[in-house]
């Protein structure tokens, strides 16, 4: 091969981003297509080398010598294989040089096309390897074209699509403007590599929370569930495994320097640190922050189908009083679809003077206490007369955020009347 072509393949490398092997075998693909366009047929196995010091590469056909030749465009006779090479014997392969002196121009026009195409697919390939093992990753975006419905990235050489159902709501682009993103999945389509990616994922905030915390990033603390609703609010639960590092406050950080980090980078929304807590009546309450709970039921704690094959989700009823119910419920039933999706459990929400009657026809639904496992899934909609119930037994008494605070006894009759009788009396002493 001449330096020049060497040199040519090296240029090609480089702005493709494929390996030299790629290339040498995209040319020698297209050089066997060019000798079977001008010389030969399909059916026939050709062979190309390209050895160095030789300016013309070498072209082989390939035959498998036999006694009896029944398709000689892949098989050669015992007699005219030792023609070429005297020690052949039958069941070998014997390479025969047919290198032609020169092509035609439909042939050259041929070899372009393939090694196009396979170039092509030597870059595609190599984009898919380069991503392949980063998904989950937090990768760093340049906005190269603002479009109505979605924005055109630069990340590392390739071109991708961040549509409008990842962006952030309310988050302005522009081009130049550096923004980090969240590949969810990598796919290899007939179009090239797909790289999913997004602003909204609660990934994102996981990623972020790692790259500003290092307390996070080396595990002292842990981040057991995320929910979100991008551009406006997410819950996040953390634990410690060292009970010397306080979880939120290590997140937090000194006058709040971390998560003011991590909430600008996601265009201001407001993240919410929460202690994780294996009790689930305790996960409840903390997550249905600000709003203050009274008290927690678990109906089912455990995720199950039933008889008709439905799915029967985890479920609690959460009990607040009146004026706590807005906050607990959040604007347009934000705060508690966040700690339905922290917890794990769907939540119904109700005043807390139904706490009784709840208890009574949970009971009785139960059978006194006894566990009934065939009871169906409540029907969307159901009243409180008809509370959620199915197979689980009652929990204890919750901690402080779910305590039932005790009700007040009613006044005994005629107390009322009863202070004014002295008045008087003191009045006629008087």
């Amino acid at each position: 091969m001449r330096a020049s072509f060497i040199a040519a393949i090296n240029q090609i490398c480089s702005e493709k981003n494929v390996n030299p092997e790629q290339v040498l075998e995209a040319v020698k693909q297209a050089i066997a297509t060019a000798y079977r366009k001008d010389y030969g047929n399909k059916e026939q196995e050709i062979r190309v080398e390209l050895d160095e010091g030789r300016d013309m590469p070498t072209i082989l056909l390939i035959k498998e010598i036999v006694e009896k030749v029944e398709n000689d465009n892949f098989e050669i006779s015992l007699q005219d294989a030792r023609k070429v090479k005297p020690d052949a014997e039958v069941g070998d392969e014997i390479s025969i040089d047919v290198t032609p002196i020169e092509y035609g121009r439909i042939a050259a026009q041929a070899a372009k096309q393939v090694i196009l195409q396979k170039l092509q697919e030597a870059e595609k390939q190599s984009l898919y390897e380069m991503f392949k093992d980063r998904e989950n990753e937090l990768l760093t975006a340049t906005v190269t074209k603002v479009e109505p419905n979605w924005v055109t990235l630069e990340i590392e050489g390739m071109t991708v699509s961040l549509p409008w159902k990842e962006q952030i709501p309310g988050e302005h682009y522009y081009t130049g403007k550096r923004i980090r993103v969240y590949l969810d999945k990598v796919e290899l389509t007939g179009k090239g590599p797909q790289l999913r990616i997004s602003r909204t994922h609660p990934g994102l905030v996981r990623k972020l929370l790692e790259l500003e915390i290092p307390e996070v990033r080396n595990g002292d603390v842990q981040i057991r569930a995320i929910a979100r609703d991008a551009g406006f609010r997410s819950k996040v639960a953390v634990a410690s495994s060292d009970p010397r590092i306080d979880p939120i406050g290590a997140c937090v950080g000194q006058k709040g320097v971390r998560i003011q980090a991590v909430m600008e980078e996601i265009n201001g929304e407001r993240v919410d640190m929460i202690e994780w807590s294996e009790d689930p009546i305790r996960l409840i309450s903390t997550a249905l922050q600000p709003a203050s709970i009274s008290a927690v039921i678990i109906v089912n704690d455990q995720e199950r189908m039933d008889e008709q094959g439905r799915r029967i989700k985890k479920r609690a009823a959460v009990f607040v009083e009146e004026a706590q119910r807005p906050m607990a419920i959040g604007k347009k039933g934000q705060n508690i679809r966040l700690a339905t999706e922290l917890s794990g459990f769907e939540l119904d929400m109700y005043n807390y003077e139904e706490l009784p009657a709840f208890k009574a026809k949970l009971t009785e639904l139960r059978g006194d206490g006894t566990e009934v496992v065939d009871l169906t899934a409540p029907a969307e909609g159901a009243t409180e007369e008809t509370p959620p119930a199915t197979s689980a037994a009652e929990p204890a008494t919750p901690e402080k955020p779910a305590e039932e605070p005790k009700e007040k006894p009613a006044p005994a009759e005629g107390a009322a009347e009863e202070a004014p009788a002295k008045k008087t009396r003191k009045k006629k002493e008087d």
